[in-house]
């Protein structure tokens, strides 16, 4: 069972940093804080551009990192989970998107403040050769740290897209030769079990002809130990656009934690959404015309207090559905800025999602 009475686990998106990969492709010193910077108003009242509270800070430095882990600490916290990306298709094999885990939170003076976890953002297929380079790089980089996450024991490895995870393996049953492979490295290298979580955007009915007519028998099969979602847009029919009540996106998530949790046969971790609103990473010359990601409705209403009204609402979710189970809520995010979600002091909000957190868990 988890050491705390709630674990608050907050995404943490890593691309405000520069990186070799986008360097190459954006020059040098590119991050995504000049998208931030250039973003335009796109309907009367929309907040954008948004403007961060602490500047532009490179989260590959460990003083900015120990600013971060002491604001999310302090507020109650417990959990980084990074966005981690391997092996995007590319020539050179290895990670991407990872100096702001290994060269500023893990060079932190004060990591030991907060744990951290990955959830593997898979957005490509790999196949098995590229899946065990992948599995012995964490367990060597990783999971020797004493405050990586574990839940229920196990240490916590969130994959993003199970389909396509199968996709690259080549069938569920390489799927569960691949995760049973992973599970023995951790053992055999002393750091015990896997807690193996799927969100359920890569569990979802559209993917049946991939994972099988029943995602129940798919995550018995391949052993998955949990399952928590990404964000809540990923399960909206957006109600308006280019604006959408941040109330009516509660009210719908609210409804799926029961769902979910009644769905699958392994323990869901409801997820709470602070905002969305992709309109940065648009073409800001053009219109923003309803399509396709990035161009989705965009959440409005999304203040501190109502999403303090969201966390009060997990919290009796978990006190009432959670009774034997250790009570985990996923945020999104500690700062997706290019997409809206964000607990990091803005400019007009200062710290107030942060001290919703602290108002409603302690």
């Amino acid at each position: 069972m988890s050491r705390k009475p709630y674990e608050i686990a907050a995404y943490y998106f890593p691309q405000w940093h520069a990186d070799p990969q986008n360097e190459l492709k954006f020059g040098e010193g590119w991050s995504e804080w000049i998208g931030l910077r250039q973003a335009k108003k796109r309907f009367p009242g929309h907040e954008q551009p948004k403007t961060p509270l602490w500047g532009e800070l490179d989260e590959a430095d460990p003083l900015v990192s120990e600013i971060q882990i002491n604001a999310a600490a302090d507020h109650g916290i417990t959990c980084f989970i990074y966005d981690w990306y391997w092996d995007l298709g590319s020539s050179q094999l290895g990670p991407f998107l990872h100096r702001a885990l290994e060269e500023g939170y893990l060079q932190a003076p004060n990591k030991d403040r907060l744990d951290f976890a990955l959830m593997w953002a898979n957005h490509n297929p790999i196949n098995r050769e590229r899946f065990e380079a992948m599995a012995d790089y964490i367990v060597e980089h990783y999971f020797s740290y004493e405050h990586y996450w574990k839940v229920e024991g196990g240490l916590y490895f969130s994959i993003y897209e199970m389909h396509t995870l199968v996709q690259g393996l080549g069938g569920v049953t390489a799927t569960r030769d691949a995760l049973q492979s992973f599970r023995d490295k951790a053992k055999a290298a002393g750091y015990g079990e896997l807690h193996i979580n799927a969100v359920e955007w890569g569990l979802q009915d559209t993917h049946k002809a991939i994972l099988g007519e029943d995602s129940n028998v798919f995550i018995q099969l391949v052993g998955i130990d949990s399952v928590t979602s990404y964000v809540w847009f990923h399960n909206e029919v957006p109600q308006g656009f280019p604006e959408m009540s941040y109330d009516e996106g509660a009210v719908i998530a609210n409804r799926l934690w029961t769902a979910f949790t009644d769905q699958f046969i392994v323990p869901y971790y409801p997820n709470v959404t602070m905002g969305w609103d992709p309109s940065p990473r648009t073409d800001q010359a053009n219109d923003y015309i309803q399509g396709d990601y990035p161009n989705t409705s965009i959440y409005v209403g999304n203040t501190p207090s109502a999403f303090q009204r969201s966390l009060e609402q997990v919290k009796e979710y978990l006190d009432l559905q959670q009774l034997e189970k250790p009570k985990i809520v996923t945020l999104y995010a500690w700062n997706e800025w290019t997409e809206g979600g964000y607990l990091e002091p803005d400019t007009i909000h200062g710290y107030g999602y942060l001290e919703a957190i602290k108002a409603v868990f302690g």
